[in-house]
């Protein structure tokens, strides 16, 4: 059996915990991260499924990443070039479709087209949205406070906070309460009347998450997606050149250029506990190594469940870890195509192809694709989020050749039956089916596809029930709730054993926070 001592081990090797792992060995640690597929990225890869045609297998689109980190790990001189996403093209089933680009004279004269009211609040609703996201990103970077503690430093920080947010002014503080608890159906009803721009925008609120646009909470993912920033513009969204798995290769290595060690096809079966603290982790192949502190990338189930015995922690933990949601709703269908895909409301090739186009017609559209899904169904007509990579980096596929990413909701984790391969089929064919309304080409291009459900991405990268964010970011699951009251610092009740994944603070997206705000509190403990 091998044995070797490190620093710090970082248990999986997805975009959080490669951050972690960087920020650690800048800070002159010795640090390894262990990844058990055969390469590093989680749910943020980019992998050549069929011979030349590159897939961003899982997540698809960058915004969340914060500035600072890609500044501090300098990734910009280790490869990542974020390309813009102009547009959202949201076809109509009447042929019609709303076209929402860079040019903002024209995006207002097209919503005019369907409301003239909605054109002019929609400067309004974008300047309150960027206001609040400003006001919110503030707890980006800031470690939840325990509002039950006495300790001073939690009293300044909740004192601090409390500061923040009273100085917001009392219109805008309403308007953070609404978005904490409203829909974002009911929230984007008060400002605008036209259902294919509620119906677009109201998308926002759903992705990741195993609720309608029309349920409580979902305002706040709404902001949540509102709060992606690109050179400091927010609601700024881009594709990652070479597919998201540039992110991940970007990150990695900036960390091996600290020093850090990254090990690939390195599975591990358990974290080792002696006395209460951790002090190393068994790979799956029989290697042990050591180290003063273990850091788990994994969800919140994982961390806790199944990379230690629950002898290790408090009772209350366990329930709570066990009672925390992780419902996974989302697929995802990759497809190669032989051709540039033929809109029917915009024919012909166009910048309108390089920007994401949103099957979301309207809000009931959207909440019926929900209802199916609530009853243990996959969704027959599906909200469909897809971007062409290809358009935007022409070397994601052959010379003439596209692929198609198409994220899809909903697709229970919890369908009736399970999910099998004929599901899994019928899943992949309702998801074409509904693209081939708006894109009547669609199906003579498609050369090969690929299909992926919430079992699958269980299977694949061992996110729980799929969930892409590692966890609900329901009201009830963020900030000090998450993962669970008293244990969203990082830490955990085993001493030097931390968490660093999107099932903490602040939450799911490819944002690097939780991988960043974890190494900052490991750093002050070494």
């Amino acid at each position: 059996m091998n044995k070797q001592k490190y620093d710090a081990i970082i248990i999986g090797g997805g975009h959080n915990g490669l951050v972690t792992a960087a920020y650690l060995a800048k800070a002159g640690k010795k640090v390894i991260v262990l990844e058990k597929r055969h390469l590093v990225g989680g749910a943020s890869v980019t992998e050549e499924i069929f011979p030349g045609f590159k897939f961003t297998v899982f997540s698809y689109v960058v915004s969340l990443m914060r500035p600072d980190i890609v500044r501090d790990l300098q990734l910009a001189k280790h490869g990542l070039t974020i390309l813009p996403l102009e547009s959202t093209l949201s076809p109509l089933p009447n042929g019609d479709c709303l076209y929402r680009d860079g040019d903002h004279y024209r995006t207002l004269r097209d919503i005019a087209r369907f409301s003239e009211n909605d054109a002019g609040a929609y400067d309004e609703y974008g300047r309150s949205m960027y206001f609040m996201a400003k006001a919110v990103k503030y707890i980006l970077g800031k470690l939840p406070p325990d509002p039950t503690s006495y300790n001073p430093k939690e009293l300044l920080s909740l004192v601090d906070m409390a500061r923040h947010f009273l100085g917001l002014g009392e219109d805008k503080l309403y308007l953070l309460a609404k978005l904490m608890t409203m829909s974002a159906a009911d929230f984007l009803e008060q400002w605008f009347e036209s259902e294919p721009l509620k119906g677009t925008m109201s998308a926002s609120g759903i992705i990741g998450t195993f609720m309608g646009p029309r349920s409580p909470g979902t305002a706040y993912v709404l902001l949540h997606h509102y709060m992606g920033e690109i050179d400091g513009a927010f609601r700024a969204w881009g594709f990652a050149k070479g597919g998201t798995g540039g992110i991940a290769n970007a990150i990695a290595r900036a960390a091996e250029s600290f020093g850090a060690e990254i090990r690939v096809n390195a599975p591990v079966e358990q974290v080792v506990v002696k006395n209460g603290r951790a002090t190393g982790v068994a790979l799956e192949n029989g290697d042990e190594l050591t180290a003063d502190t273990v850091v788990s990338s994994l969800d919140p189930k994982l961390t806790f469940l199944k990379m230690v015995e629950p002898k290790h922690l408090p009772t209350e933990l366990v329930d709570d870890i066990r009672k925390f949601i992780v419902r996974g709703s989302s697929g995802k269908v990759n497809l190669a195509l032989d051709a540039l895909p033929d809109l029917r409301c915009m024919p012909g090739p166009g910048r309108h192809l390089a920007g994401a186009i949103s099957i979301s017609p309207s809000v009931d559209y959207i909440e019926r694709a929900y209802d199916e899904a609530k009853y243990g169904a996959f969704s027959k007509r599906p909200y469909i989020d897809t971007i062409l990579p290809s358009v935007i980096d022409p070397g994601m596929a052959p010379p003439g050749k596209h692929v198609m990413s198409c994220f899809v909701q909903y697709a229970p984790h919890n369908i009736t039956g399970g999910w099998d391969n004929q599901k899994r089929e019928a899943f992949g064919d309702a998801v074409v089916d509904t693209l081939s309304e708006y894109i009547p080409n669609l199906k003579d291009i498609i050369l090969h596809r690929q299909v992926l459900t919430p079992a699958d991405m269980e299977e694949m990268i061992g996110l729980s029930q799929g969930n892409i964010f590692q966890g609900e970011l329901s009201l009830s699951q963020l900030f000090f709730l998450r993962p669970a009251a008293g244990w969203a610092k990082y830490r955990t009740p085993i001493k030097g054993y931390w968490q660093c994944g999107s099932g903490t603070h602040p939450g799911g997206g490819i944002m690097g926070a939780p991988g960043q705000l974890a190494a900052r509190g490991i750093l002050k403990t070494f």
